[in-house]
């Protein structure tokens, strides 16, 4: 995992600098820098000295509340790529070293501690920007096909992921089936002979991609749907109905996106029957309000 495009340790980051910040103010309050006119040999004496009648236990508080974020940003001088090379010293991590400018002869002081976390700030917001712009999308379960949705949703928020899929799987053949007005043979086969090339028989309607029948890219969706529907009952709906192997949130995720895409193939497909009028069962569907079944047409 490269750290500099997680968006969410990025957050991290950017929540543990804001609290050193604020603290770093706060031990500020308690102690004055050794800079400017007056300083006590500077270059030799540390860059902050304690104020006089400062409040030792709440600047050992402070300190050790300090050190406990800097621990907690031990990657942030890599993320930002905020370093200090100090002659003598090398590279320094300026903010696990933040307590160097206490030292005689300090290495820091309080100005470039500052300045540091300001600019790691600021490369942070660059960094969560291009992390945003470079994530990929995902999948939101609730935006699926309303009717794969509501039938997972239950078991998917119980945790029964594969039991979820199984439902998902059984709506969409339901939706077929209450459309076909059929339930007489194995959901394969159904599915098979719903999108099958021949012609609609008595009692065996079938399901057509919206279209000149003569136009390549219709024959094209159709013979696709004729493989894609069957096929997708046979590798989804029928493991996650009869075999009890548990599997992971993005194998279910991505198997309910697949069924969502066939339910919403299904949606635009016409019903087409020997005379050309639905069943019974079809056109009850068809008589519901448009939000709840989706839209589907028959000739």
């Amino acid at each position: 995992m490269d750290v500099r495009t997680n968006s969410e340790y990025l957050d991290f980051l950017a929540e543990h600098l804001d609290d050193f910040l604020r603290t770093f103010e706060e031990f500020m309050t308690h102690h004055v820098e050794n800079s400017g006119f007056g300083a006590m040999a500077m270059g030799v004496a540390p860059a902050v000295l304690l104020k006089d009648g400062a409040d030792k236990a709440r600047v050992r508080v402070i300190t050790d509340k300090l050190n406990r974020l800097v621990g907690a940003l031990m990657d942030l001088s890599s993320v930002t790529d905020i370093r200090l090379a100090v002659q003598g010293a090398g590279v320094l991590d300026p903010f696990v070293n933040w307590q160097r400018m206490l030292e005689p002869k300090p290495l820091l002081d309080a100005p470039v501690v500052r300045g540091c976390c300001l600019q790691a700030a600021g490369r942070r917001e660059g960094l969560k920007a291009k992390a945003k712009a470079l994530s990929s999308p995902t999948i939101e379960p609730s935006v699926l096909h309303p009717l794969v949705w509501a039938s997972a949703q239950r078991l998917w928020n119980d945790g029964h992921l594969r039991q979820a899929v199984a439902a998902a799987a059984e709506a969409v053949s339901g939706q077929m089936k209450q459309l076909t007005g059929r339930n007489n043979a194995s959901d394969t086969s159904l599915w098979q002979q719903a999108f099958a090339q021949a012609d609609p028989q008595e009692g065996k309607p079938r399901l057509r991609w919206p279209g000149d029948s003569d136009d390549q890219d219709v024959k094209t969706m159709q013979a696709g749907l004729l493989s894609f529907a069957p096929g997708v009952n046979m590798v989804i709906r029928n493991p996650a109905t009869h075999v009890a192997v548990d599997f992971t949130k993005q194998d279910g995720l991505e198997q309910l996106a697949t069924l969502s895409v066939l339910a919403k193939f299904v949606d635009r497909c016409l019903v087409v029957s020997v005379d050309g009028a639905p069943d019974p069962d079809t056109m009850q569907l068809l008589s519901q309000p448009a939000g709840e079944r989706d839209c589907c047409t028959v000739r």
